[in-house]
Parts: structure tokens; C-alpha cells; sequence
């Protein structure tokens, strides 16, 4: 749809939501709800329009109003994870696939490096993981370091510092980009020689089985703070029709908000790698289930869902033409 007619169908529509700033809670929602899957279409389209600045502008004046209105706060989380953060991967889908590109060439980086430089693995991993793994698969259990520990101390500690660990990955971002890009590269590399050395000692299937039961979850929420930090680093180096400053809190507040949405599956990577991981002997359709559900709810998530919102959207648009 052209620039032109997408304003004239929806004129009136935005000029009754800058008039009408009063309202229930319900009414201000829905008003914000309808206004961010507006401004998703235009940031596609139209992404350097003054059309897009208008919407941006408006939307913030409605999230103002909403978040003044105490009565909406117990609906508030709700729409946030019903459509504000599926809307900003749709928003930020870019950033999240160049994210997804350069940690996966990070982890063939190191996968080559490991395969062709016996010292590899030492240097990015250590002497005492790599001589504490071979340890144990001299006796028999290569992944006895996942029972080594108690269940809660395990829980806490992983998921404290997987959290840490996309925080800083998304704050890196403040230096263009660049500080992102360079923890996608440590933990990418840190992957990629990983499975290389299980790979190396015919146990790469079981890796898989057994690892990412939880690292499907945890890698793929690192992959997305990463993109996260994209969006804070590209809202500095390409600020596009917006004042440097305000594109930099854009990008900050939009960054968090995507860092933030990430908490829930970190808890829930943590508690697979201290409570489920460790049973090694769990049986294969059930290493499986687990493992495919979350690559299952991650794609779903992340991608189709947010992508059924900004359609229904579009396809309504369309309709009206």
C-alpha cells in the first residue's frame, strides 16, 4: 500500500487518539495497541517517512497515558508479552537475523579453529574444563560436570550470570555496535569449540541430547540480546529522520524492553541445565521432547507469532484499500 493512501485510511483514526487523550484503561489500550501495529507497517514501509515520526510520537503520548492510569497496570504486563515484545522482534527482525548470522559464523570460526589448532581448545575453554571433560569421559560419564553441583546453588548461579551475560551483551552495544558484535564473537566462539571437542570424541549426538536440553533456550536468548544491542548500537550510527538523541533513547528503551522479555527464558534455561540436564540416562523421546519444544516455542515466538500480528494487520489495511 502506498505511503498516501495508508495516511488517508487511518487519518482520522490517529486524530481522534491525539484528540481523545482521556479514556479507560481499556480504551487506552487498545488505542496503543492499534497505533504500534500502525507505526510496525509504517517503520517497514515507510521507515524514513514523516509518517513514522508522527506514529512513533503518538504512540509514546499513549504509552504516557497508560502508564499514568494505575488501573491498567495489572493489564499492562499482559500486553506486553501478548503484543508489545512480539511486535518489537517484528520491529527489529534485522537486527535479530545479522545477531543470528554472525554468532553462527563466530561458531564456525571456532569449530575450524579447534579442528586445526591443538591449542585451541586450552586457550577458549581452559586447561582445567578441557582436563576435567576428558576425565570424565575416561570414565564413562562426559557430561559428569552437570552433576557435580547442587540442584538450587546450580539454578541461581546459571541463571544470575546468563542474565548478566545479555545484559552486557546489549549494553556493549552503546559502542556502535562494535561491543556486541565482539561478545557474540567470545560466546560464539566458545560454542563452536565446544561442540567441536565433543564432536572430536564421537560424542556429538549425545551432545546434543544433552546440552541443549537447556542451551537451545539459553543460546538462543543470547543470540537475541545480541540483536538487542544491535538495536542500541544502529540507533546511534543510524539515527534515520530522528534527532540523534531521541534515536538513542529509542533504541535504549526498545534494547531493554527485548533484554528484559528475555528474564522469563533464562529461569527456565537455568532450570533445565540444574534440575534435567544432569539425567543423562533420561530416555531419547523424552531428551527430544524437551529439546524441540523449546527450539519449537523460540521460532514460534520470536518469528511466526509476531509476524501473524503484523500480517492481520496488514491484511486488514487491505482490505480497507
Amino acid at each position: 500500500m502506498r505511503e498516501p493512501l495508508f495516511v488517508k485510511q487511518n487519518s482520522a483514526k490517529w486524530k481522534s487518539f491525539e484528540e481523545g487523550a482521556k479514556g479507560t484503561p481499556d480504551e487506552l489500550a487498545d488505542r496503543f495497541i492499534q497505533i504500534t501495529d500502525d507505526l510496525a507497517y509504517a517503520k517497514t514501509f515507510y521507515p524514513k517517512s514523516k509518517t513514522t515520526a508522527y506514529l512513533n510520537g503518538l504512540a509514546a503520548t499513549l504509552h504516557q497515558s497508560i502508564y499514568k492510569n494505575k488501573k491498567v497496570k495489572s493489564n499492562r504486563f499482559k500486553l506486553f508479552w501478548q503484543y508489545e515484545l512480539p511486535l518489537l522482534f517484528k520491529t527489529y527482525q534485522r537486527q535479530l537475523l545479522y545477531a543470528f548470522l554472525f554468532f553462527v559464523l563466530f561458531c564456525l570460526v571456532g569449530v575450524f579453529s579447534a579442528k586445526y589448532d591443538n591449542n585451541f581448545l586450552q586457550i577458549v575453554l581452559g586447561p582445567a574444563y578441557v582436563n576435567m571433560t576428558n576425565e570424565n569421559i575416561a570414565k564413562g560419564d562426559p557430561f559428569g560436570v552437570y552433576k557435580s553441583h547442587n540442584e538450587f546453588a546450580m539454578f541461581f548461579q546459571i541463571g544470575a550470570n546468563n542474565i548478566f551475560v545479555s545484559f552486557i551483551t546489549f549494553v556493549a552495544g552503546i559502542f556502535g555496535s562494535v561491543g556486541t558484535v565482539y561478545y557474540l564473537f567470545k560466546n560464539g566462539l566458545m560454542l563452536g569449540s565446544f561442540e567441536y571437542f565433543f564432536f572430536s570424541k564421537g560424542l556429538g549426538w549425545q551432545s546434543i541430547l544433552v546440552i541443549w536440553i537447556h542451551g537451545t533456550l539459553e543460546i538462543s536468548s543470547i543470540i537475541i540480546a545480541g540483536g538487542a544491542g544491535l538495536v542500541l548500537g544502529n540507533s546511534l550510527l543510524f539515527p534515520g529522520t530522528y534527532n540523534r538523541l531521541i534515536s538513542f533513547k529509542r533504541g535504549a528503551r526498545d534494547g531493554m524492553k527485548i533484554v528484559m522479555g528475555l528474564v522469563p527464558i533464562f529461569i527456565v534455561a537455568a532450570f533445565f541445565e540444574s534440575f534435567i540436564t544432569r539425567h543423562t540416562e533420561m530416555p531419547l523421546w523424552l531428551s527430544l521432547l524437551i529439546l524441540g519444544s523449546s527450539l519449537a516455542f523460540i521460532i514460534w515466538y520470536v518469528i511466526i507469532y509476531p509476524n501473524q500480528l503484523f500480517n492481520n494487520k496488514t491484511l486488514h489495511a487491505t482490505t480497507e484499500d
